[in-house]
């Protein structure tokens, strides 16, 4: 499945690319796809996988994990800003591609491949608990502050965040929706969320460049780093210092070395922070990935 799942991402990422070579959309078509994942295939998603979960003690490392690693990103990010001299949007859109891993669609499959079906439901934790509040919260606050000619005040911050349509689909899954709805509902809501992956990959491919103005290949090589090596070499001694070990220990490092999430780098492109870049951390970290993710797997093994 997960071989299926890169080969899908792949083929929709060299249509796009193909589409925008030739011209054969509208110039906003990203645009346009971006906004039809953010109002109805993320909710939807949301409203499928979340009533689902059962949360115990025992999961808290797990949901802690991504909320640590966005700390070590904001310092290890300014740091690097500070040293080469990032700009504005620079910043962000690398704040945000290694903030914000892809731990659902790339990362589910990739955990049932590499770990076992065993593992998939700490994978489910760690992205709906973790990443995904992220998304809905810290990644809406860059979108905020850095997405606008003036940084915006607290109160309108505090509205974008309230106005986020995943946001309100998650406070909707934990309170009223049911684990099972009736099948016509159920149905629906899974094709809608099973469009998200080749929309995103196509509007990503209408964006992206691989060939990157010189003045970018520096944010590019430090959060290419940072997400494919540094986060998971930060989550292996966290998630041993919490306790975790066989499958939890590996599903979580696993899941922190995920690529960038397609969303976040499509939200950073819709905001016009740095897309060229945006879609470059994309397309670059998930080729990467499949050398990556084994990798980490071999090492992690080592401890687990």
């Amino acid at each position: 499945m997960a071989f299926d799942a890169f080969a899908l991402i792949l083929a929709m990422l060299a249509l796009g690319m193909a589409f925008a070579r030739l011209k054969l959309l509208p110039a906003n078509a990203a645009e346009v796809l971006n906004r039809v994942v953010l109002y109805v295939c993320l909710p939807a998603a949301v409203l499928i996988y979340v009533p689902r979960l059962h949360v115990d003690v025992s999961l808290i490392g797990i949901i802690a994990t991504p909320w640590l690693l966005t700390g070590a990103t904001l310092a290890l990010v300014t740091l690097a800003s500070r040293w080469l001299k990032f700009r504005r949007d620079e910043f962000a859109a690398v704040l945000l591609c290694v903030a914000l891993c892809n731990s659902s669609f790339i990362g589910y499959p990739m955990v049932r491949a590499l770990l076992g079906e065993q593992a998939l439901p700490y994978a489910v934790v760690y992205d709906q608990f973790g990443t995904f509040v992220l998304l809905s919260t810290f990644g809406v606050y860059v979108l905020a502050r850095y997405g606008g000619d003036a940084p915006p005040s607290g109160r309108q911050i505090l509205l974008r965040i309230a106005r986020f349509p995943p946001l309100w689909a998650l406070v909707f899954s934990l309170i009223a929706m049911p684990e099972r709805p009736p099948q016509w509902i159920a149905d629906a809501l899974q094709k809608l969320a099973d469009a998200m992956l080749p929309l995103v990959m196509l509007a990503v491919g209408l964006s992206i460049q691989l060939r990157l103005p010189r003045d970018e290949l520096k944010p590019l090589a430090v959060g290419l780093l940072l997400r494919l090596v540094v986060m998971p070499a930060i989550a292996l001694p966290l998630s041993l210092l919490m306790g975790m070990r066989g499958d939890m220990l590996q599903a979580n490092v696993l899941e922190s070395a995920m690529p960038t999430m397609i969303t976040a780098a499509a939200l950073a492109i819709s905001h016009n922070l740095a897309p060229r870049l945006a879609a470059a951390l994309v397309g670059y970290s998930i080729l990467l990935s499949l050398l990556t993710l084994p990798a980490w797997v071999w090492v992690v093994r080592l401890f687990a």
